[in-house]
């Protein structure tokens, strides 16, 4: 017995020792998606100035699949020693657990780090659907039920709930077209196979402005920064409603409080560095630091907001 207490109580030193001492190795930061992406391209731009900060080398690992889920549920069951960290995404973290039977459960088997990015999507249509703006595009889909088509990057994707919540506050029937990305989803929607899509302003701005796609709402709180004069859908008549797509920083669960806080003042700081500002603008991100507990209300308002959602729209995985 006094043995075992002996082997906890070494272990407790050893361990707050190593809280202390954090980092002294690389860290990794997991995403769920491939090299390229969204997710991919986020964590990349903090891993080089989150590692010149801690003097250590910051490494990006992709562990790709099943909506980013794989990658959520790795760093749910490494050890918690603020090491391996996840840059989640919305789905990942609060739709897909609706949708799946995912290995993890986000409330309980991580620790919110920081919110990293959020950022809206844009509702595009095509050049010569007879619609110029929001009101136009519901007035359609009223007069003709069924008929409007929307692409989104995947089931439970962000464009996905985004269109399932217009729906809903609009009363509207327009028929969801999942894509297996959005880079498919653009060449589907350019190849004029649906009539609108729920596109990232980075990878649609330069098809507005060539004409290819007209712009008529975006989905935030605010108008995007790539794309000042297209109205919100808030703006044009749906008060509250929002559909941001975001990242954030989580580790483990049990990782300990002082990790806990290293972690996040170092990406708080790294969020809010004239590098990593000035590369977020160029892809249209907003860098949206904070503390883990706003975090962790954020999960859970987002969590039960798209459950509702996803259980209205009867969505299932295909």
């Amino acid at each position: 017995m006094k043995r075992a207490l002996a082997a906890l109580v070494a272990l407790g030193i050893a361990y707050g020792a190593t809280a202390q001492n954090f980092p002294n190795k690389p860290i990794t930061i997991v995403v769920g998606f491939e090299p390229g992406g969204g997710t991919d391209t986020t964590a990349r731009i903090v891993a080089k100035t989150l590692g010149e900060q801690i003097g250590q080398q910051v490494v990006v690992e992709n562990r790709a699949g099943a909506g980013g889920d794989i990658a959520v549920d790795y760093v749910a069951k490494s050890v918690p020693d603020g090491y391996t960290i996840v840059l989640a995404n919305v789905g990942a973290l609060t739709v897909n657990p609706h949708i799946l039977k995912t290995p993890y459960d986000p409330m309980k088997d991580l620790t919110p780090i920081t919110m990293g990015v959020v950022f809206a999507n844009v509702l595009v249509v095509q050049p010569t659907l007879p619609v110029k703006t929001l009101a136009d595009y519901v007035k359609l889909a009223q007069d003709k039920p069924g008929a409007i088509t929307y692409a989104s990057s995947g089931i439970g994707g962000a464009g996905h709930l985004a269109g399932e919540l217009l729906k809903q506050v609009a009363k509207v029937d327009i028929v969801h077209v999942p894509y297996k990305g959005g880079g498919p989803a653009m060449q589907g929607f350019l190849g004029k196979q649906v009539d609108s899509f729920f596109a990232t302003p980075v990878s649609s701005i330069k098809q507005i402005q060539a004409g290819k796609a007209r712009a008529i709402a975006t989905t935030g709180t605010k108008r995007a920064k790539l794309m000042p004069d297209v109205p919100t859908v808030a703006e044009s008549g749906y008060r509250g409603y929002e559909a941001l797509n975001w990242y954030a920083f989580l580790g483990p669960a049990k990782l300990s409080a002082e990790i806990v806080q290293t972690l996040n003042q170092e990406l708080v700081k790294a969020l809010k560095s004239q590098e990593v500002l000035a590369a977020f603008d160029k892809q249209g991100l907003e860098s949206q630091p904070g503390s883990p507990d706003e975090l962790a209300a954020y999960m859970k308002r987002e969590y039960e907001t798209w459950g509702k959602v996803v259980k209205q729209a009867g969505i299932k995985p295909q």
